[in-house]
């Protein structure tokens, strides 16, 4: 049996988990998809379109979808859904789950990794996280949880972009991809996504693809260009060259100091793998809990193909990739991404454990 796909869906209150949610159990979209909800979310779907006070906990949607409350824990959820599946009293091809509005991603996220079981049945496609444009200026100064939530998005949706101004999206926008440069970011009318965008997204596939926004790198040079591993590069390993046409008052962008943030580290030197699994192996022991998402393509001695690499805190795991392409410059591109991680320790650690 093939393996059944899941995506987390988180967001904090208001943000339009529910309305988005509502659509995919009652919308005609031909697919069959289960939604695990955590029950005790503040805004209930059940009010809406759920029977209230049933018993059951897995409940059959006119369009082929199933809802389905976590009365125990996530993974027992997930092994009672595929067990039906299997026996036939159930069908369904995907799994979204909905994590309440405070919720952390990561232990759900560490579900589909740490349960043998759990991984033999079901592969983790992304997380997406819903942001409330008009109020997140505020959320994200007060609320870490929603600063976590950016931090371990695949892919964000801003809702209520129409209520707050262009500048004041742009800012938003702005102040978000300092804390997760790899998720795209897409303005929504109240999460009303379309389905393929929520779908199939491979955000968490070991695949070959690093996306970091460019722009977020040619930032990034700009303020730390005195980092002495910036100027072994050329041109190559997409490294932007060091004009800044966007001098034009960006400094107001910079007055958050959000303790969710990234930084990336590039090389063109291979790494040495024991070394480097050793560093990492040491960090994760002392900052793992702090360490949200990290993701990389590498360069490894010993082998032509790309070493790709992810975790999400204490776990990690890596896969060979596609062989390096005749002629293609071999470099490594790591992002991490994590709450008040030291940025000079990761850094300088990863350039001791090149060859």
């Amino acid at each position: 049996m093939s393996l059944i796909p899941a995506t987390i869906l988180t967001g904090f209150l208001g943000s339009g988990k529910t309305t988005l949610l509502k659509r995919v159990l009652a919308e005609a979209h031909g697919q069959k998809i289960a939604v695990i909800e955590n029950e005790f979310g503040e805004e209930n779907i059940d009010s809406d379109i759920l029977v209230s006070d049933t018993t059951e906990q897995i409940i059959q949607m006119s369009n082929g979808c199933v809802c389905c409350t976590i009365r125990e824990d996530l993974r027992t959820t997930l092994k009672d859904l595929a067990e039906k599946k299997r026996k036939g009293e159930l069908d369904f091809e995907r799994v979204i789950i909905e994590t309440t509005g405070v919720a952390d991603p990561g232990p759900v996220a560490q579900t589909f990794f740490m349960d043998d079981e759990v991984a033999e049945t079901y592969l983790l496609d992304s997380i997406l996280t819903l942001v409330d444009a008009k109020h997140a200026e505020q959320q994200l100064s007060d609320r870490q949880e929603v600063r976590r939530q950016i931090g371990f998005a695949d892919q964000l949706f801003i809702s209520k972009s129409d209520l707050v101004s262009k500048d004041d999206l742009d800012a938003l926008m702005h102040r978000i991809k300092h804390m997760n440069p790899r998720a795209p970011q897409k303005a929504v009318h109240f999460g009303e996504v379309a389905l393929n965008e929520v779908l199939d997204l491979r955000g968490f596939n070991l695949n070959a693809k690093l996306d970091i926004d460019p722009d977020f790198l040619k930032e990034d040079d700009h303020e730390h260009h005195h980092h002495d591993h910036d100027h072994e590069h050329g041109e190559h390993c997409d490294h932007p060259s060091h004009k800044h046409e966007h001098g034009h008052g960006h400094a107001h962008h910079h007055h958050h100091d959000d303790d969710v943030k990234s930084f990336v580290f590039k090389s063109e030197r291979p790494f040495d793998p024991a070394k480097l699994e050793d560093f990492l192996g040491a960090v994760v022991n002392i900052y793992g809990p702090r360490m949200l998402r990290y993701k990389g393509v590498l360069y490894m001695k010993g082998t032509e193909r790309k070493v790709i690499f992810q975790g999400v805190h204490q776990l990690m795991g890596s896969d060979l990739g596609p062989a390096w392409a005749e002629g293609e410059q071999k470099c490594s591109k790591m992002v991490f991404i994590g709450i008040d991680l030291p940025k000079d320790i990761f850094l300088q650690g990863m350039e001791q454990s090149l060859v």
